[in-house]
């Protein structure tokens, strides 16, 4: 398998592509549905061993022009997953945070902060998956008076983006270890609490690392069409199955037959209803693409609140930029990215949170999905310096 990058330069290579890729069944990387390519996009494809030989000549004779980002897939994954040693998870200084673990060493891994930081951590569940897995969730926070803000951050909704989970379990770590010493921290922690949820499709997560590494959806079954899942950004009770989303269960931006069929949708939503007074901030992390994004996803339109929203974003992007330069593009995601409904971040913002925004981490593609562990400590590095100051921007308040 191979992934190339074609970025269309005409109406006519636009068609010939999305022609191309409806009727071969590749995976889009990015953008992630065929309806979203247009003049230049850039777009990224993982295309199947069998596949390769008819579609490139194809775009060859079509002279459509491509770059092969990875020569073989496989290789990269094995470079990525191969050989693991059992490793040392007792205690907090022992666990590889710069290592992708899987969905039981993460259950491991929170169920010993629950156990260790009883003062800071509080591990609870908001229901079980399709599978049955229960959804966990730590909160964290200095338990200093009955009523405090929260800040929500998820991670995985779609399960093939490791660098999401890996990025809040760096920020549980972080403030963990800081929260001591370094005063933006204990403020944070003191005035707020965080409710953070490492995996939050968990049987997706699951199946990427046990079957399909490239894996997106949930695992829910559709009797009619025997495809597996539906993506967990297309089913919120927003805009619904509208621009950007599919109807057909085969498809990865498939919206589900109903408004929060997938448990692990309904269960997160009803915690977030239930909390929605005190929840200030919904952070969903997300890759690959480098951007940040706010609402809408589903409309081009400013949201109420565009100042605040717009400043915090511009201050968090710069942040980000001072540790190593990665740039981040930031802006509404309809225009920033592309139009999508049914999105947990438009969900959240409907439903009265006021700062709500989705992060696409790195990198913008020479990797994609495939980071390898070595890029883990900056990317969140830089990635808490900005969830930082959104955090410490939130406690001022904007007019």
């Amino acid at each position: 398998d191979k992934v190339i990058r074609v970025v269309p330069e005409s109406e006519r290579e636009t068609q010939i592509l999305r022609a191309a890729f409806n009727r071969l069944k590749v995976d889009l990387w990015q953008p992630s549905s065929p309806f979203h390519i247009v003049e230049g996009t850039v777009t990224d494809v993982r295309v199947p061993q069998n596949a390769s030989r008819s579609l490139l000549p194809y775009l060859q004779q079509a002279n459509i022009q491509y770059t092969i980002l990875v020569s073989d897939l496989q290789q990269a994954i094995q470079n990525q997953t191969g050989v693991r040693s059992r490793r040392n998870r007792r205690s907090l200084s022992g666990y590889n945070y710069e290592m992708y673990h899987s969905l039981e060493e993460i259950e491991d891994w929170m169920h010993f902060l629950n156990r260790t930081y009883s003062d800071l951590v509080h591990m609870f569940s908001v229901g079980k998956s399709y599978e049955g897995r229960p959804l966990y969730v730590l909160k964290l926070g200095k338990r200093s008076r009955p009523y405090k803000k929260a800040v929500w951050i998820d991670c995985g909704i779609h399960a093939r983006e490791w660098i999401g989970p890996a990025f809040c379990q760096w920020f549980v770590k972080e403030a963990l270890q800081t929260y001591q010493t370094d005063p933006d921290m204990r403020k944070m922690l003191t005035q707020l609490y965080f409710y953070i949820m490492p995996v939050f499709n968990v049987d997706g997560y699951h199946f990427s690392w046990t079957n399909d590494r490239f894996w997106r959806k949930t695992r829910s079954k559709n009797t009619r069409f025997h495809c597996h899942g539906v993506d967990a950004n297309r089913n919120w009770k927003v805009k619904w199955c509208d621009e950007g989303a599919s109807l057909h269960p085969c498809d990865d931006t498939y919206c589900g037959p109903f408004p929060e069929s997938e448990p692990e949708v309904k269960a997160v939503a009803h915690f977030i209803r239930k909390h929605r007074k005190q929840i200030k901030a919904y952070l969903s992390f997300h890759a690959y693409a480098q951007m940040l994004l706010y609402p809408y996803s589903y409309k081009y339109a400013t949201i109420p609140n565009f100042n605040c929203v717009e400043s915090a974003a511009y201050n968090a992007v710069n942040a980000l930029q001072s540790a190593y330069g990665v740039r981040y593009r930031y802006g509404p995601a309809s225009s920033t990215l592309y139009v999508s409904s049914g999105s947990s971040m438009d969900w959240a913002y409907k439903n009265g949170i006021p700062y709500a925004f989705a992060f696409e981490l790195r990198d913008t593609g020479h990797f994609g999905f495939l980071l390898p562990e070595t890029l883990i400590k900056p990317t969140c590095t830089e990635t808490m310096l900005a969830v930082k100051n959104i955090t410490l921007h939130l406690l001022k308040k904007c007019h």
